[in-house]
């Protein structure tokens, strides 16, 4: 590993729905064929997660073939409360392994007392065992996933070998005011490619377009009364 706080692990579900959050407010929803940056990194937050550091998610290798399958649905209409029919675009079947590592966000001065690197490592290793501390959703909430430890390496990719595939202009994540520092949030696109089943994620600050979304407050955290230290929490995993 790169990082010696690197962690990888397998992730997978029936369905998995990843676009840009901007167009879902209504009407239809198409997949992107892989996921997100920002998609991968919520699922890292929902294995372990505190604002004292950051997930970056580094590669992720596409372990199933792209497949989509369309559903009508019935959303409510938020002008009126009554139902509408909508077709959604799911992936199906998918299987990921991803591998991340976890930075400091130094933007949060306040939290300094909790940065333990080898006690959240542990705590994030545990918590990925145990399948994640809160529900695993892949891109969106009616698609469930399911997380395990894995070796990045190991297995057989339906995309290995394969030549590089462009996918062209996608999102990439959201940049909220409490990692901008200026107290917005923007949005960030790239183009990924896929080379031998493997896409290697640029972090945030490559990103070459960067838009503003809108102002934001960074919450505040205080140890011991919002929010547990790492050493409870070290504690907790280690039962």
């Amino acid at each position: 590993m790169r990082y010696s706080n690197s962690i990888s692990f397998r992730v997978w579900g029936r369905y998995a729905l990843f676009s840009d959050p901007l167009t879902r407010i209504g009407g239809e929803k198409f997949t992107y064929p892989i996921p997100t940056y920002q998609a991968i990194k919520g699922i890292l937050e929902s294995i372990y997660w505190k604002p004292t550091f950051i997930w970056v998610p580094d590669a992720i290798r596409v372990m199933n073939e792209i497949e989509t399958e369309s559903k009508g649905v019935r959303p409510v209409k938020y002008n009126d409360g009554t139902n509408d029919l909508s077709i959604y675009t799911y992936l199906s079947n998918v299987s990921y392994k991803v591998k991340a590592h976890f930075e400091w966000n130094m933007l949060r001065s306040d939290l300094e007392a909790d940065r333990n690197e080898n006690k959240h490592y542990f705590i994030a290793k545990r918590m990925l065992e145990r399948g994640g501390r809160r529900d695993i959703f892949l891109g969106t909430r009616e698609c469930q996933g399911y997380v395990e430890p894995c070796d990045f390496e190991e297995g057989t990719g339906v995309y290995d070998g394969t030549p590089s595939i462009a996918f062209g202009a996608m999102v990439h994540g959201i940049t909220y005011a409490d990692e901008s520092g200026d107290g917005n949030m923007y949005e960030r696109l790239w183009n990924p490619v896929m080379k031998n089943g493997v896409i290697e994620f640029v972090p945030p600050d490559k990103c070459e377009i960067v838009r503003p979304i809108h102002g934001q407050h960074s919450k505040k955290f205080i140890l011991g009364e919002n929010m547990s230290t790492c050493d409870d929490l070290y504690e907790e995993a280690a039962k």
